[in-house]
């Protein structure tokens, strides 16, 4: 049913807060918000005398770089975030942020947890008179680590039934 749809990506919240500095720094909304993702290099062999198949394991877990466009504000909370961190004595600050997906209903779904992130660019758009925010562009970060929380006990049901369904149908394991 579309009424039940999990997930839609045109509803969600972004949050930044740098501890010293302060606990809501980004009170801003974006209209796209992109680069939430993780990437796992697998580590592969060969077992002695097995030649015909690989063994993969867990390897270097790397991170995106998070994109923020076409923003506004109600101060200039990034701005000065910026720089902060562009100060030789100020260039350990780091930004703890979260991306929070929500339903229709406007309830959380799924957050996505940044840590240690740095402002690596920020841009600001054509001046324009007639615009009445503080307006950003584009403004990307980097991040150490990248956690899921889901929120929703709906949401858990929904991920672990598929899983579920899945290992059954395709692995043929019952969980």
């Amino acid at each position: 049913m579309a009424t039940d749809r999990l997930f839609t990506a045109f509803n969600f919240l972004v949050e930044i807060s740098v501890p010293d500095v302060s606990d809501e720094l980004c009170k801003a909304t974006f209209s796209e918000c992109e680069g939430l993702e993780m990437t796992m290099e697998p580590k592969t062999f060969h077992q002695g005398g097995q030649n015909n198949q690989q063994v993969h394991l867990a390897g270097k877990v790397s991170y995106g770089q998070l994109t923020l466009k076409r923003g506004m504000s109600q101060d200039f909370g990034l701005w000065r975030w910026f720089s902060e961190v562009m100060k030789t004595t100020q260039r350990e600050i780091r930004g703890q942020g979260l991306v929070v997906m929500l339903s229709s209903a406007r309830k959380e779904q799924i957050t996505f947890k940044l840590k240690d992130c740095l402002p690596i660019k920020l841009r600001a758009p054509a001046l324009n008179a007639q615009s009445g925010g503080i307006a950003i562009e584009e403004m990307q970060l980097v991040y150490s680590a990248l956690e899921v929380e889901f929120d929703s006990p709906q949401t858990n049901e929904v991920i672990q039934s598929t899983v579920r369904d899945t290992a059954q149908n395709i692995l043929g394991i019952n969980i």
